[in-house]
């Protein structure tokens, strides 16, 4: 499974890279408001930093806007994948692009059937919001497990890409399911190193090492 960062900071996409585990990167515009940065600029700077997707969220809501604006986001390095909401707008945006060789991240993506479609129409990712579906009281594993079965059935290329993972056991969970892809905040990527045990046994470790041969 690919590991992408969900993050418009820098400080947080360098600590990512240099831990020699991180493919990709995923924006949309609440993180780029959150940064208080020219998004074309910040999606510049990314792009420097990591050679894997990079996926840049359109502003626009139609399907005329999508394309103008997807097109300008594309031009900016080639590693931009240009992210669309599974909308009806959304999906003729996917196809247009796919025609055009433009890779899309289809997003904001709740139930299997948006996933099929936006499958059928080329997209290169797709993103169910797992977390978000947890918070409404239903399991947003299933969503995963629902669509690896329907892409694994037919020979869909559309890659799955959990998004809105919240802890490591989403990531686990993920893991087993057959994801592709997950996408998560810098501090869920810090928790996956860490365990008590490795903590205490490496404490354990230096103490003994210090009593035998001091320093």
């Amino acid at each position: 499974m690919e590991l992408y960062i969900d993050t418009a900071n820098l400080e947080e996409i360098q600590q990512a890279h240099d831990l020699g585990v991180l493919d990709g990167v995923t924006t949309n515009p609440s993180l780029i408001a959150k940064e208080g940065v020219d998004y074309g600029k910040r999606l510049e700077e990314i792009c420097r930093v990591v050679e894997g997707p990079v996926s840049a969220e359109v502003i626009a809501v139609d399907y005329e806007g999508m394309v103008r604006e997807g097109r300008q986001r594309a031009s900016i390095a080639p590693n931009i994948v240009v992210k669309l909401p599974c909308t009806a707008a959304g999906l003729k945006a996917c196809k247009s692009f796919a025609d055009e060789g433009i890779k899309t991240n289809m997003t904001l993506c709740f139930q299997p059937l948006q996933a099929w479609l936006v499958a059928k129409a080329g997209a290169f990712l797709v993103s169910p919001f797992i977390g978000r579906i947890d918070d409404v009281g239903q399991d947003g594993m299933d969503l995963i497990h629902q669509i690896r079965s329907i892409y694994d059935q037919y020979g869909y290329n559309t890659k799955l890409l959990a998004a809105s993972i919240r802890h490591p056991k989403h990531m686990l969970d993920c893991l087993l399911a057959g994801a592709d892809v997950a996408t998560v905040p810098f501090s869920v990527i810090a928790q996956l190193l860490k365990h008590p045990l490795t903590d205490i046994g490496l404490e354990k470790f230096l103490v003994d090492y210090r009593k035998a041969f001091g320093g």
